[in-house]
């Protein structure tokens, strides 16, 4: 019996394709070279000089995903948004040890490779990594046939940063009577859309192209708005004021990040509507019957990045948060307590 001759695109992998999407990939990729960064693209390592002065310099590293966002992605056939997601979930975990991001790796990972939304995937991720500034230093493209659905993909992303190991924040200086400031979200970020789906999609039966008056948008579009990189802001903080401990929203909301930085005994007392929230809470809210418990332990409720201050650097701190383009709020304080979160209405 004959066989067909048998070839690696045959079984679903297409080489060249790959070839092509690298190559539309490199000048967004070399966009976020800088000085560190030893040699070009391609080679099986990334290269990067550690420059600066530094006493005792600590490596922090962080790797996160994007969830189950990317199904917007999907649904919209919209991928230029979710690379910066990536960096994001990221590079704002190592900010919190007060690291100065150095280079960041990605993973994606595909059925079927398209090069032009490879492209656009990987153009989101180099968007994020300007705003962060640091260059993407390599990555890993795969092609999976049988493994994802046509048209689906999953990316994964490793961001490294660098801090004097007597400058690393880690909370311990936290003491009751400290302020808790808040700086805004973007929107939802990229945590809870398990249960956002499930609302609006399924039991609501909205679309992503549904219009919503309350969000002066479509449905699609204020859900996949990309997560807020806080670098800018916190690098410049970090300079002037000394901070006790940061906290990035992300899974777990309220409840489970802030904890991570206090200490036994002590309790986050975060007052309700001392704060803006993007519309879309106030939308979640409305027409979802979602108990307040599940609210603040599953989303940021707008609140994408927590600063920890005594109380005589608040107003310097937030001055300055201001003077970067933030929206800053006091949104609590440090009590005696068991160690947690309480909410309350003032």
């Amino acid at each position: 019996m004959s066989k067909d001759k048998l070839t690696y695109a045959a079984s679903g992998v297409d080489v060249k394709e790959g070839a092509r999407a690298v190559e539309l990939m490199k000048k967004h990729v070399k966009e976020t070279y800088n000085g560190d960064v030893i040699g070009d693209l391609g080679n099986f390592g990334g290269l990067l000089r550690l420059s600066g002065s530094y006493k005792s310099p600590v490596l922090v590293a962080g790797t996160d995903g994007v969830g189950t966002k990317l199904k917007l992605a999907f649904m919209m056939d919209k991928h230029d948004t979710v690379g910066q997601d990536l960096v994001a979930m990221c590079v704002n975990d190592i900010l919190c040890q007060g690291a100065m991001p150095l280079f960041f790796l990605d993973y994606l990972a595909t059925g079927k490779l398209n090069a032009e939304s490879a492209e656009q995937i990987v153009k989101g991720i180099t968007d994020g990594c300007k705003l962060a500034a640091m260059p993407l230093l390599g990555g890993e493209t795969a092609e999976m046939p049988g493994f994802y659905g046509d048209g689906e993909y999953d990316m994964a992303g490793f961001a490294v940063g660098v801090v004097d190991e007597e400058k690393i924040i880690t909370g311990a200086s936290i003491k009751p009577g400290d302020i808790i400031l808040g700086l805004k979200s973007s929107g939802i970020h990229s945590n809870g859309y398990s249960l956002v789906r499930k609302l609006f999609f399924d039991q609501l039966g909205l679309s992503v192209d549904t219009f919503i008056p309350e969000l002066n948008t479509t449905l699609g579009k204020a859900l996949i708005e990309p997560t807020k990189i806080y670098v800018k802001p916190i690098m410049t903080l970090l300079s002037e004021v000394n901070i006790k401990g940061m906290v990035h929203m992300t899974g777990g909301g309220f409840y489970e990040n802030i904890p991570r930085v206090l200490s036994e005994g002590q309790n986050a007392k975060i007052k309700l509507g001392s704060w803006s929230k993007p519309a879309i809470f106030d939308y979640i809210e409305k027409v979802g019957n979602i108990d307040l418990e599940d609210l603040y332990g599953t989303f940021n409720m707008g609140i994408g990045f927590i600063v920890i201050v005594s109380p005589s650097d608040v107003n310097k701190t937030m001055e300055l948060l201001t003077e970067e383009g933030e929206t800053v709020s006091i949104i609590g304080e440090v009590i005696d307590g068991e160690k947690g979160v309480t909410l309350w209405n003032a």
